[in-house]
Formats: C-alpha cells, structure tokens, sequence
C-alpha cells in the first residue's frame, strides 16, 4: 500500500493559504467567517415601565446547546450590544429561522427593509411565527468574557417544523438543505 500526499491547497492571493496570523479582532473575524453557522433571533421584552414591555430581538449566529439534562442553551452577546442589558438575567426565546426567514434577520440584524415580524399570540415570552425551531429559556448563568456576556438559558418550552435552515458563511446569507435521513439522534 502506497501513501499518496494530498492535493495541495487552492491557491489564492498568489499563495496555499495565508499563513499564521496574529489572533487580533480581523483575524479571528476573518476565520470565523469560514464557519458556517444557522442564523436565530433571539427574542425578550425591553423591560417597559410596568415590566411587560414591547416584544424586541436580535439576530445572532453565536448559539448552541450546552446540557441535554438539565436542557441548557446558551447565546453569546456583545456587551456593547444594545440589547445586552435586556438579555441578561430576563427570559428570552430563540427563534431558529428558515431559509426563507432572510428578512427577519435583515430586520433584526438592524438593516432596514420591509419585513414585518409576526409575534405568537399569548406567547409567555415574545416568539416569532413560525420560526424553524425555538427555545423558551429562563435565565439558568451569565458569564462576562472579554467583550461579550454568555448567556445561558434553561429551555422551559420548545418546538420545531420541518424546512430549511437559513445559513451564514463568509458574511453571507445560505440555504442548508433539510436532511432526510433521520439521524439527528447523532447530535
């Protein structure tokens, strides 16, 4: 049996790739733009007067599940973000969108557009219609790190619909395909 070296890597910019860069804010941007990520919007209420405020969200990509048992999520929020202070320590949902959400997270992502959101009836916690999937959480922890808070919450209530998943890669929107093969007993 021989070893075959592998294919060398694509050439771009005249070179195999671009090499060690210091870990400064473009570089690490620069590579987590090669990750490709599913797009939510995570929902609350911004406090009102008398604590049943106006339904609010912001589009954001930096989620994932933390525990199975106790049901744990958890979302990353820039500290400058204006919704920082609303999000910790408050219930919030995340809505995770479909492909064709793509306006909805223009809308929340503060671009402007024509989208118009469309809230769930009596929801506890303010929830967008017909989200992919979507997470109820009660605060469980939130830790400062470095110039974001990471929240995590404690899933009350979820669901999910059959569709695509609207996607982001090399800060572009993209379509992942819904899979039927059954095996997301895997994750």
């Amino acid at each position: 049996m021989s070893l075959k070296s592998p294919p060398p890597a694509p050439v771009r910019d005249g070179r195999a790739d671009r090499g060690r860069l210091p870990p400064g804010p473009g570089a690490l941007r620069a590579c987590m733009a090669r990750f490709a990520t599913g797009v939510t919007v995570v929902t609350y209420t911004d406090g009102g007067p008398d604590g049943h405020g106006d339904p609010r969200g912001a589009t954001m990509n930096s989620f994932t599940s933390v525990s199975a048992d106790p049901p744990l999520v958890l979302i990353s929020v820039a500290q400058r973000a204006r919704c920082h202070d609303q999000l910790t320590g408050q219930p919030f949902c995340v809505n995770v969108l479909g492909a064709e959400q793509e306006p909805l997270a223009r809308l929340f992502a503060g671009s402007r557009g024509t989208a118009e959101p469309r809230w769930v009836p009596g929801a506890r916690i303010p929830r967008l219609h017909n989200p992919l999937a979507w997470f109820e959480c009660e605060p469980w922890r939130s830790y400062s790190c470095g110039d974001h808070t990471l929240v995590i919450g404690c899933v009350t209530d979820l669901g999910y619909r059959d569709g695509d998943a609207l996607t982001y890669a090399w800060s572009r929107f993209g379509t992942a395909a819904q899979s039927t093969d059954g095996i997301e007993h895997l994750i």
